[in-house]
């Protein structure tokens, strides 16, 4: 059986989804834009802020759902820049302390709202 996940300390879904599913021992987040809920603009400070708002995002849907990032166990980077890869990077690798999980990062042409990147992620416990 599957469980809607819903937070106030995320984003809001835009549209007809759910900001995570939970499913047995997995919890799927949605893509997370690096939108501050609290003033719903993007995060200053470039890819670094707004790399740190979408998984301040993605940790708010999983702590919702009763999961850590230490519970993650496969990651999706969605980059409008792949130049931003290493400042992304640098920013991502705080997040996950001890093993960090699986992980794609591809470039896109185009994201929501123009954000310079989303994150989604898969836990498990």
């Amino acid at each position: 059986m599957k469980k809607a996940i819903a937070t106030d300390k995320a984003p809001a879904a835009i549209g007809p989804y759910s900001q995570g599913i939970q499913a047995g021992g997995l919890t799927i987040t949605s893509g997370q834009l690096p939108i501050d809920p609290a003033t719903g603009a993007f995060a200053e400070g470039g890819i670094a802020g707004q790399t740190r708002q979408s998984l301040e995002n993605v940790k708010a849907v999983l702590a919702a759902a009763g999961y850590t990032m230490d519970d993650v166990i496969k990651t999706t980077v969605f980059l409008k820049d792949m130049n931003d890869f290493a400042a992304m990077n640098e920013v991502y690798a705080t997040f996950f302390s001890a093993t960090p999980p699986a992980r794609s990062a591809v470039e896109v042409a185009r994201l929501p709202k123009d954000a310079l990147l989303e994150i989604e992620a898969i836990a498990y416990k």
